[in-house]
């Protein structure tokens, strides 16, 4: 998925599928470089088996092979997974990933998790700016990746938490910016935990960048990890 305030046009009543495949048919749209927050928070973890929601063309799922995960990528947009095999082949992990092209709403799906009974789940579930446009259920979505999180496993979520000093003032009065709180809310996970999870980090990140016309920024990014127990 791309960070949604891109597209404040986008009508929301517009086909995912055409939307996103539209989106990512032209000239390659991302750096290829990993998201910066996700990199942080995963780390000190050991490798093991990951899932990338909305992977696009690849950046997260190459990052976690070449730190020695078995990664799967999971978009819509066959378009953006045709070319994140090709990065994932150019810098020598195409063994380690896997990619398809699937609706994440199809929660019948296991994403690439072997369906064998010695499969415990996936060790870490990333989802970095799954926010669109278009229409995405992203609480039926973040809830099954939950469900395939192995004992210890963690989900990672970073979003936008607000616009940036660079959008159009009437995109970011209507646009969704969710904090902390409404990410848990949409996982159905309280902030102290349970007995089934425990909440590692819900806080919102401040980081700097380039704006599009050569102007430092700070962006806001709510960063939440929960962790199956």
């Amino acid at each position: 998925m791309s960070p949604h305030y891109e597209h404040p046009n986008a009508p929301v009543s517009e086909d995912p599928r055409a939307f996103w495949e539209a989106r990512y048919g032209g000239d390659q749209v991302w750096s290829g470089k990993v998201n910066a927050a996700t990199a942080a928070l995963t780390a000190d973890l050991p490798p093991g088996r990951a899932l990338d929601l909305g992977c696009g063309e690849g950046g997260d799922v190459i990052h976690l092979a070449e730190a020695g995960w078995d990664a799967t990528g999971v978009d819509l947009a066959e378009a953006a997974v045709t070319r994140a095999r090709r990065a994932a082949h150019k810098r020598g992990v195409a063994e380690r990933t896997h990619f398809m092209a699937a609706d994440l709403t199809d929660t019948g799906s296991g994403w690439g998790l072997p369906d064998d009974a010695g499969a415990p789940g996936f060790d870490l579930v990333t989802a970095s700016f799954l926010q669109s446009p278009v229409a995405l259920d992203r609480e039926r979505i973040l809830r099954h990746a939950l469900t395939l999180l192995a004992p210890g496993g963690r989900l990672v979520l970073v979003s936008h938490a607000a616009p940036p000093p660079w959008a159009p003032a009437e995109f970011a009065a209507r646009g969704h910016f969710p904090s902390p709180a409404d990410e848990l809310t949409v996982l159905g996970v309280t902030v102290c935990g349970d007995e089934r999870w425990d909440v590692a980090t819900a806080e919102v990140r401040t980081r700097e960048v380039t704006g599009p016309d050569g102007q430092a920024a700070a962006l806001e990014d709510t960063v939440v990890v929960v962790r199956r127990r």
